[in-house]
């Protein structure tokens, strides 16, 4: 198939790209051309998504069987690009966010459940529903926290900052709160084998490893996974109410029950994640967080000093 990737140069589409030139797929990216492509002899078109008359100026004449919108985040992104191939394409597939989802006392979160209107990720929610609107053969891709090698969001890096320091770790809470993480190939792959999936078209598929993990667990895991013991680890639990961090963030994730049910993409799209927790945050620390030297970096713990010192 010929495929089109927006972006495909960071993170998702690094992975995403790879495997599918592997399967031998005629893959084009469309960026801005700030980064070398992830693969030798990728096509690759330069320009800005957000620029809607630019957009068409540079794909209105191509062809392409199939299109990941990885990087969308505002319908007014996603919008000109769906409007050029509306017609021609025979798969649109939306890189949207389990952070979409209400709220809610009944978990973990399944596909059709309410969505948050006043979610920051409405944006995915809206280009969803334009999606449905105009009658394109789309899927959409919900995920919740994506970790692994390349993450450019200080997610797993945030624990192993204070792990390989000996540096004590702040939770928020009580440290019970219930997450869910992805490992990057493994989303990559799910998007992969939606390709040539009837069934998959106008749906969407929360996509994340299979259990959940609570706060102290995760802080406990990525131990283990830096090669310490996770009775090692001191965690810190604190009252977020009762500080001020300006714009600072204290913590990397929402402070509440966030995960999702993978069982409908296990099902349908006949995927498996390769890795659970531990194996995955190995590999990040091993290949990611070792190997790009951040264990060695001045790194800003302004925000723990606070807590440590109003916690006392």
């Amino acid at each position: 198939m010929r495929i089109l990737i927006m972006g495909g140069t960071r993170f998702i589409g690094v992975y995403l790209t790879q495997i599918l030139a592997q399967a031998g797929h005629d893959v084009v990216l469309f960026n801005r051309g700030n980064r070398p492509s992830p693969v030798q002899g990728v096509g690759q078109i330069t320009g800005d998504r957000t620029d809607a008359t630019q957009l068409k100026e540079k794909l209105s004449s191509s062809k392409f069987d199939a299109i990941f919108d990885n990087n969308g985040r505002e319908l007014t992104d996603t919008q000109p690009l769906a409007e050029i191939f509306q017609a021609s394409v025979q798969h649109f597939i939306y890189m949207s966010s389990a952070g979409v989802y209400l709220k809610s006392d009944q978990m973990p979160h399944i596909e059709g459940d309410a969505v948050d209107p006043k979610s920051r990720h409405k944006g995915k929610n809206d280009t969803e529903a334009f999606l449905v609107e105009k009658g394109l053969p789309f899927t959409s891709i919900r995920p919740t926290y994506i970790y692994g090698p390349q993450n450019y969001n200080d997610l797993e890096a945030w624990f192993f900052d204070r792990i390989v320091r000996g540096l004590p770790i702040p939770i928020p809470g009580n440290g019970m709160h219930f997450t869910q993480f992805g490992h990057v190939k493994d989303l990559a792959q799910s998007m992969a084998k939606v390709l040539g999936n009837k069934q998959a078209v106008g749906q969407i598929y929360n996509v994340s490893g299979e259990r959940f993990v609570t706060f102290d667990g995760l802080a406990r895991a990525c131990a283990v996974a830096a090669g310490k013991s996770a009775d090692e680890i001191k965690i810190v639990h604190y009252d977020p109410k009762k500080f001020d961090f300006g714009k600072r963030k204290a913590f990397p994730m929402r402070l509440q029950h966030f995960f999702a049910s993978v069982n409908k993409a296990m099902r349908e799209l006949d995927w498996q994640p390769e890795y659970d927790l531990v194996s995955g945050l190995r590999d990040s620390f091993e290949n990611d967080y070792i190997a790009s030297g951040r264990d060695k970096k001045d790194i800003d713990f302004s925000c723990d000093e606070e807590i440590l010192k109003g916690n006392g």
